[in-house]
């Protein structure tokens, strides 16, 4: 692992970067204390980094968990009940992992995961827009169209227009333009250029802009548009940050019910994640789902312990991680350090980062996950990529992560029904001498009630008159659905005068009196032949 620490050091300070609005962003969108969000980022870091099996996915408090956490807030009464709910959560989903429940990753398409990958950047780039214009917009953590504050992703676009920072503005585009020209340019000619990432000195920059403009009355930047990290007064006022669960409510059955439904959406949006940072990894490696479940819930049990929200892997720092050029998960471990040592020891420095500098490196993560290009390449791949796809990104820019992803999953799976449907079977039409029709029809390796309706349409469409040679040789498992169509087939065709010859590994057999009988079926049974 410390093989890679010169690729692993530079993309953690990014990812740190990356993470801080976020984790104070998401906290402040749940209704949670600020700080929590900060040690969910920290556990997500340390703890879940350092039990993962993925290179570079990285964890933290999660915007698609936002609502559930402030509806949650106020159902069970405080906050401090809200964390037994984490705490329970966290047990629920290694439950999930001994149970092997990973499995379930590797069910999503790869349509709909680039979907997801692309509807993510978008939904960056509209939701940090605000941000970088120096528009006070406190939902721009929130990644779901219909936000908290009860405006959407657009409305606020609009309500931008009128509340322009210049210096936020200015501070944005110089940090902005600096990166762009320090990753695509600077980088490529000198190692030195390499090794110090490019939104480490934006953030420099931006911290020398605030101080240089104070008192500027066009330039000078508020609190409103700054990183707002708590900031103690001494060691008993920091450890008065942390909560603690109230576990008196443990067995009030809406605790369970909050527990269990942060488990199920934080345990899908982890593998999910994973599903999308193994995706666009470069080096091509498979992260063990079951483990990862694992890990989630151990983070999410300590998470929950100390005061600090729910915790999945997510895709906006695991992208982050990708495209700084990370290759362990010593960059998400270090930069769950990092966080720790920052709120302990600079708080006050972080409070000086614009958040136009923050929205510029975030516009860039978005940018790279949508990129026009991969709108073109889906699109050539044909429609049964493309509309998954689409269906997943629009989804998700127009209602919510899981939202999309259902939809998107919905898409797909009619896409393989008819797939299924088209191509059960092969038919071949051979000659019409002696009157008859003599078609050939062969079935697919695996048929099963999918195929149904295909077939019962091709077998109902024979003419009469028809010699129909019937091959099931390659077939190696038939439903016991198809079976009875076959069967209710070989009553109507002597109606017919549909002769049906059967051929099979098992032997050739002319008119079958019973398919079921000769498949050796039981009644509400399948068969795999071989």
């Amino acid at each position: 692992m410390f093989k890679t620490l010169k690729n692993d050091l530079p993309a953690s300070v990014v990812v740190f970067f990356v993470a801080l609005p976020l984790c104070l962003g998401i906290a402040l969108a749940s209704g949670a204390p600020l700080f929590s969000g900060v040690i969910a980022g920290i556990i997500g870091g340390i703890v879940v980094g350092s039990l993962s099996g993925s290179k570079l996915g990285v964890s933290g408090p999660a915007a698609g968990l936002a609502a559930i956490v402030l509806t949650a807030i106020t159902t069970l009464g405080s906050y401090e009940n809200f964390l037994v709910a984490v705490v329970l959560g966290g047990i629920i989903q290694i439950i999930f992992g001994v149970l092997k429940a990973g499995v379930i990753g590797y069910y999503f398409p790869s349509s709909v995961i680039k979907g997801m990958l692309t509807g993510i950047g978008i939904i960056i780039i509209l939701k940090q827009i605000p941000n970088f214009f120096g528009y006070d917009e406190e939902s721009a953590w929130d990644l779901e169209f219909f936000e908290i504050d009860g405006g959407n992703t657009f409305s606020e676009l609009i309500n931008l227009l009128s509340n322009i920072h210049p210096g936020a503005l200015l501070i944005g585009v110089i940090s902005l333009v600096l990166i762009m020209v320090w990753d695509n340019v600077l980088s490529k000619k000198a190692k030195l250029f390499e090794v110090i990432p490019g939104p480490f000195l934006a953030v420099v920059g931006g911290i020398i802009f605030f101080t240089v403009t104070q008192g500027n009355e066009l330039l000078s930047i508020g609190p409103k548009h700054m990183v707002s990290v708590p900031v103690p007064e001494d060691l008993s006022s920091f450890v008065g940050q942390f909560s603690f669960p109230n576990f008196e409510v443990v067995f009030n059955h809406e605790v369970w019910i909050v527990a269990f439904t942060i488990a199920l959406v934080a345990s899908i949006e982890t593998l999910l994640s994973v599903e999308a940072s193994d995706k666009i990894d470069p080096d091509k490696n498979v992260t063990p789902t079951n483990r990862e479940l694992l890990a989630q819930g151990a983070g999410n049990i300590i998470s929950g312990l100390i005061g600090g929200l729910p915790i999945t892997q997510v895709i906006v720092r695991s992208s982050a991680n990708v495209q700084s050029g990370g290759k362990s998960k010593l960059s998400t471990i270090i930069h769950g350090f990092l966080l720790l040592i920052s709120v302990i020891l600079i708080p006050t420095l972080l409070n000086m980062i614009p958040l136009a500098v923050l929205a510029a490196v975030l516009l860039l993560v978005g940018y790279k996950l949508a990129k026009p290009s991969l709108f073109k390449k889906m699109y050539n791949l044909g429609w049964k990529q493309w509309l998954p796809f689409i269906v997943t990104v629009v989804g998700i820019v127009f209602t919510d992560l899981l939202s999309g992803i259902g939809l998107g999953m919905l898409v797909g799976i009619v896409v393989i029904l008819l797939k299924s449907y088209q191509n059960s079977h092969f038919l071949h039409i051979e000659d019409n001498s002696n009157g008859k029709h003599k078609i050939k029809m062969e079935l697919a390796e695996e048929v099963t009630f999918f195929n149904k309706g295909a077939i019962l349409k091709q077998l109902d469409s024979l003419p009469r008159d028809t010699y129909l040679e019937f091959d099931v040789r390659k077939t190696r498992y038939l439903d016991y659905d198809i079976i009875e169509i076959l069967e209710d087939f070989a009553f109507k065709a002597k109606e017919r005068n549909i002769d049906i010859k059967l051929v099979s590994k098992r032997g050739v057999v002319e008119n079958p009196e019973s398919f079921i009988e000769f498949f050796q079926l039981r009644p509400k049974s399948d068969i795999s032949l071989s």
